[in-house]
């Protein structure tokens, strides 16, 4: 049976910032689960998700051994902390937003 959950239901995350690039990184609590990381969050997804905001190429890292993904996000901070209006210039909210993605996961988790 497959189930639709919050990714925050099966991983944790960080994010930050460095100018107007944004950094998340995303780790799953069960090593089980890493494939549905990393079939199911993709760079593709996030612009889907978040195109509004997410301006510029999304560059994936995979983390195999620390059953992780890190993402590097260019233009994703409306100019980065001196430049935005954005109550978040720093980025830090990405890994709240991203956990709130549903995943799909096989049998009965």
């Amino acid at each position: 049976m497959k189930s639709s959950v919050p990714l925050r239901q099966i991983a944790h995350a960080r994010s930050g910032d460095k100018g107007n690039r944004s950094n998340l990184a995303i780790f799953v609590y069960d090593p089980e689960h890493y494939e549905v990381l990393r079939q199911q969050v993709t760079p593709e997804r996030l612009q889907e998700n978040f195109g509004g905001v997410l301006r510029g190429p999304i560059k994936r890292y995979e983390l195999p051994n620390l059953h992780g993904l890190n993402f590097v996000m260019d233009q994703a901070l409306e100019g980065g902390v001196n430049e935005s209006l954005n109550l978040d210039g720093h980025g830090k909210s990405w890994s709240a937003m991203v956990l709130a993605l549903e995943v799909v996961l096989d049998g009965t988790e």
